[in-house]
């Protein structure tokens, strides 16, 4: 469920909230080889499907900056911010991997908005967030993320 605001004003008046849960995706083996391309980042615990079996996980695993990556995508399924000029990443206060992510398993973000507060032209806004494995103990990632609106 995605909550939409108007302006800075609206965005302000959510800081605290919780902006709930977004839809599982799946991590394929085709988008860890992906990532892997963009990044230049072939360790074989990620592109070698075989060679990854007899790892420590038993299976191929994402990289840890691709399930970070993947926090936008979910993120936006769950806020949407009109009527500002510009949105932009501002970086990261915290960022923990306590469990990988297997291919083949589905994730999902869960996240608060932590603060809103005033920056020149705008607002920065903390988003704490958990990106949950479908079935798993732990979380894949644990993280609280900076970004700016400007109206």
């Amino acid at each position: 469920m995605s909550v939409t605001v108007n302006g800075i004003d609206e965005l302000k008046k959510l800081a605290g909230s919780d902006l709930g849960t977004s839809e599982w995706i799946e991590v394929t083996q085709e988008r860890i080889d992906t990532f892997a391309d963009a990044t230049g980042d072939h360790q074989w615990i990620h592109v070698d499907p075989e060679r990854a079996k007899e790892g420590p996980f038993g299976a191929p695993i994402a990289h840890g900056y691709l399930t970070l990556s993947l926090f936008i995508p979910l993120f936006t399924e769950l806020l949407d911010v009109q009527g500002v000029t510009t949105k932009v990443n501002y970086g990261l206060n915290k960022v923990r991997f306590p469990s990988p992510v297997k291919v083949g398993s589905r994730i999902r973000l869960t996240a608060r908005l932590a603060s809103v507060e005033d920056v020149p032209g705008g607002v920065q806004i903390a988003v704490d967030g958990t990106i949950e494995i479908d079935g798993g103990g732990k979380p894949a990632a644990v993280l609280q993320s900076l970004s700016r609106f400007y109206a």
